[in-house]
């Protein structure tokens, strides 16, 4: 077996397998147990992990022994369960592995920094890593992998004490931060060459980032060093959102980098934290695609070839999208869906914008996290009782990954076609801060499912049939404080597939200048957010309490020296005509928000157009 693995490794692509951890904890697990413990306490859940990943046509599966070595298994009290729990981690991935399947035994870090940086001896360091490596070669291994060290001098004893044990293949992967570097400094050039000296057949990254900054790690390996690499990626790196950490990154954001890991030379490519059976499946499809393998004969039953999809033109997806291909300025107004299940007032509203000459109107999801009728399901009664056009607000804080779909794909069979695609606001900001957020994905990852499935595929490229022609658009801030971050964010929305932008409300044009010059090269139409204050209690609300929103002091200080009433509304629209006259000739569009279902401030800010 030992032999057939480094020649497969040769010749093909290999498939790891995800997470353990993220997996068992998603199964009710607390985070504060063992999880290498569950190998003999709970080994039908631990099977079952392991199986869900074997259906995704994994190369090779690793053990569940992260750690299980004596000093992180003393500390939950198991620290003489080391031969056992390694054991039966084995048996365990062996019995569901089947044939064809290598197992890994993982060894992961001691926990506790080894001398010269901590108190754990070089000797003590070693007889841990040997008497956890014994185990797992009891077990009947087929090859190891040091997954997840910071420290080379640590993973050098692991991979020292693995080679004089046997002669099993061995993949070392070290962990690399933000900066590209390990934790203690060591640059990805560094790391391979050192490994590489010291034995390892194999050489790569995992945990602590996400694709993109491991896959620049690997180009750097790839460059002083003609060593197989390897990559297990997080889904991106975790953010602290209601109380929890939710990994952003989509299966087909991971299926994307996988190509590009290819590309760059990795022969074995997995995932780490926050990974699941759907992103090792979008993985998998991206390495038998471009994987390079040994040319067999062999008599098959030939299979109906996948249909061309041919996506549909930007220009033929909506009226909307045909006016913007044409470089017509249009015009949208935003309107609140109701918070009962009485939607007159906004239809009676909506056939008075058509009547007005309004191109579409925008309906928010779920803004500032309140509860209030679907805006899937007004934006439909607003087309087909109306017959204005309508861009839906879709936000990623509600639903998962397969409830995004159902809707999208939903909302498409509705007759909807204008999409604005958006992360949302957590529900603390909102009327319900109890309430739990999904969060699966950020509106980066929900551009590009929607662009997948603008391409007649779901999430993980199995065809839907008849592509969707979703005109996929984005929000954008010029007013953000982190200025550098928004625009990143954007280049990345485009390059997954947005077409169109609609900024947060704009006060002050020349942010906006800065925006589009420094965006210049980005080419989608840009409709600016024009917000009408209605009073200056109005204008400090969302300067400081609603996220994103940035209204200049001298702007804030017209409204606090204009009489209360009407005349600070007066003001606030003359304040809104002003804006909009100085950046109409710098967009193809106006995005107009009412303040406080007052729809009529919308009419009157767009008399200067007329």
């Amino acid at each position: 077996m030992t032999n057939l693995f480094l020649e497969r490794l040769n010749d093909e692509v290999l498939l790891c397998d995800g997470a353990m951890g993220t997996m068992l904890y998603a199964k009710g697990i607390y985070i504060n147990r063992c999880f290498d413990e569950l190998n003999l306490s709970m080994p039908e859940l631990v099977r079952e992990v392991h199986r869900e990943y074997v259906a995704c046509g994994v190369d090779i599966l690793e053990t569940n022994t992260f750690g299980a070595n004596r000093f992180k298994l003393h500390s939950h009290h198991y620290g003489d369960k080391v031969r056992d729990i390694n054991i039966q981690a084995v048996r365990i991935a062996r019995e569901v592995a089947g044939k064809g399947i290598f197992i890994a035994g993982a060894i992961g870090p001691l926990g506790k920094p080894v001398e010269p940086l901590g108190k754990i001896t070089q000797a003590e360091a070693r007889e841990a890593f040997k008497e956890q490596a014994e185990a797992l070669l009891e077990g009947g291994v087929d090859l190891f992998i040091l997954e997840t060290f910071s420290s080379l001098h640590e993973i050098r004893l692991a991979l020292e004490v693995v080679r004089q044990l046997c002669d099993l293949p061995v993949v070392a992967q070290m962990t690399f931060g933000d900066d590209g570097n390990t934790l203690l400094g060591d640059r990805p050039s560094k790391v391979v060459k050192s490994l590489e000296e010291w034995g390892a057949d194999v050489v790569g990254g995992n945990c602590s980032v996400g694709p993109q900054v491991m896959l620049e790690a690997m180009m750097e390996m790839a460059k002083v060093s003609t060593m197989k690499l390897s990559a297990q990626p997080n889904a991106g790196v975790p953010q602290l959102i209601d109380g929890r950490f939710i990994y952003l990154c989509s299966p087909e954001y991971m299926s994307t980098y996988a190509k590009r890991f290819i590309r760059t030379g990795v022969k074995i490519l997995g995932g780490c934290c926050g990974t699941t059976p759907a992103h090792i499946k979008a993985i998998g499809t991206a390495v038998k695609a471009l994987k390079p393998h040994k040319v067999q004969v062999t008599v098959q039953i030939p299979e109906s070839s996948k249909k061309s999809v041919v996506p549909v033109q930007v220009a033929q997806k909506s009226q909307l999208a045909k006016k913007l291909s044409e470089g017509k300025f249009v015009i949208s107004v935003e309107v609140s869906p109701p918070k009962g299940v009485d939607p007159s007032k906004i239809l009676q509203w909506a056939q008075i914008f058509k009547e007005n000459a309004i191109d579409a109107i925008n309906v928010p999801d779920g803004a500032r996290a309140s509860a209030r009728m679907s805006p899937l399901a007004l934006t439909y009664l607003i087309e087909s009782k109306v017959g204005i056009e309508t861009i839906l607000h879709y936000c990623c804080r509600d639903r998962n990954l397969l409830g995004m779909q159902s809707d999208l794909l939903g909302a498409y069979a509705l007759g909807l076609r204008n999409i604005l695609a958006i992360t949302g606001d957590p529900p603390k900001l909102g009327d319900y801060p109890n309430a739990t957020a999904v969060f699966d994905v950020d509106a980066i990852g929900l551009v590009r499912i929607i662009s997948h499935l603008n391409r007649g595929e779901d999430l993980v490229g199995n065809s839907i049939g008849a592509p969707t022609s979703f005109h996929i658009g984005v929000g954008a801030n010029p007013g953000a404080i982190n200025i550098d971050e928004e625009i990143h964010r954007f280049e990345l929305k485009v390059e997954s597939g947005a077409e169109y932008v609609l900024t947060q409300p704009v006060y002050d044009v020349r942010l906006l200048e800065n925006f589009l010059k420094r965006t210049s090269h980005v080419k989608i139409p840009m409709l600016v957010g024009i917000l009408p204050l209605r009073s200056y209690k109005n204008a400090e609300f969302l300067h400081n309490e609603v996220p994103g929103m940035q209204i200049p002091d001298a702007i804030r200080e017209r409204m606090r020296q204009a009489p209360p009433g009407e005349a600070a509304a007066e003001e606030g629209i003359r304040i809104a005509q002003e804006a909009l006259k100085e950046a109409k000739d710098m967009v193809q569009g106006v995005y107009i928000m009412p303040p406080l279902g007052k729809y009529e401030a919308a009419l009157r800010v767009i008399e200067i157009l007329r």
